[in-house]
Formats: C-alpha cells, sequence, structure tokens
C-alpha cells in the first residue's frame, strides 16, 4: 500500500473552501428559485435542458444523463413536473420502450419566468464577485478537474453551438 501524501494546511483550507462554497452555492440557487418561482433547482434545471434541446424534447435517459441525475430521481420528479403541466411524458408509435419528455408551453412560460431571478442569483453569487481573469481560471480549473473525473468524456459538456443563451 502506498504511503498517504495528506494534504498541507494551504490544500485543506483550499479544499474545505471549496466544498462549503460548492454547497452553499447550491442551496442559495434553490432558495432563490423555490421563492421567486416554487420551483426546486433540480426542477428548473430540467426544464432548462428540455428548453434547449431539439423540439424541447428528451427521452428521459438523455434528460438523466443530462442532469446527471438516476432514473429513478428523475421519475419522481417528471411525475410532479407532470402534473404542474410543465412536461409531457410520452412514447412514440414503434418505440414502445422508450419514454420521451416534453416541454410543455406552461412549462415554457414557468422557466422564462423564473429566468431572470435564476440569472441574477447565478450573477450575484458568482460573476460579480469575480474579476474576468478568475472566471476564466475558475472555467480551466472546472475543465481540469472535469478531465480527471471523466477522462472519456461521457458526461455531458457545456457547448454552445448555436450561440444560443444557456437558462442554467
Amino acid at each position: 500500500m502506498a504511503e498517504v501524501v495528506w494534504l498541507d494546511d494551504g490544500q485543506q483550507r483550499t479544499w474545505r473552501t471549496f466544498l462549503a462554497a460548492v454547497h452553499l452555492l447550491d442551496a442559495s440557487l434553490d432558495r432563490q428559485l423555490r421563492r421567486d418561482s416554487g420551483l426546486p433547482h433540480t426542477y428548473y434545471q430540467a426544464l432548462a435542458m428540455l428548453s434547449e434541446a431539439p423540439e424541447r424534447s428528451l427521452t428521459m435517459t438523455e434528460l438523466a444523463r443530462l442532469l446527471r441525475s438516476s432514473p429513478s430521481r428523475l421519475s419522481h420528479a417528471a411525475a410532479k413536473l407532470e402534473d404542474d403541466g410543465l412536461i409531457r411524458r410520452f412514447r412514440r408509435p414503434g418505440d414502445r420502450r422508450t419514454t420521451f419528455v416534453e416541454l410543455t408551453e406552461k412549462g415554457e412560460r414557468v422557466l422564462e419566468a423564473a429566468a431572470p431571478g435564476h440569472v441574477a442569483e447565478v450573477r450575484r453569487v458568482l460573476f460579480d464577485v469575480l474579476e474576468p481573469e478568475q472566471v476564466g481560471q475558475l472555467r480551466a480549473i472546472a475543465e481540469a478537474m472535469l478531465g480527471v473525473l471523466d477522462p472519456e468524456g461521457a458526461e455531458p459538456r457545456y457547448t454552445d453551438p448555436g450561440g444560443t443563451r444557456a437558462r442554467n
């Protein structure tokens, strides 16, 4: 067994600060969305992914992958979103095994109403406190981490092929 190389004091402080920031960031975004639109952050993300998909539709498997969610967790969220009329689940003729999920017009309206507050919160807690150089550094750090955590690129990466604005 290899000898453990413990974190030094600076690394330990950085690691714990990073974990606290990630935790508090997610909690802040969730609080803001629930307060302003009644949506949990995870539901907002599902609606945003669907709004950016061709024909506002994805398979449940594709959506789960984009959200980094388990199929069972997504099924629970989809049931609630469908009950609220924000999405519609269906199967296509000839493909009875695959469930598709589609953003409804009501879902699009709810997302459009929630997006400005969400973007303002993302700006407030992240971009407004960083210098432009730090934003580039943060992106480089995240990309380096993804390279180690997902070396084959199996997890979805952000792309903006059409110059559209992402809502998340």
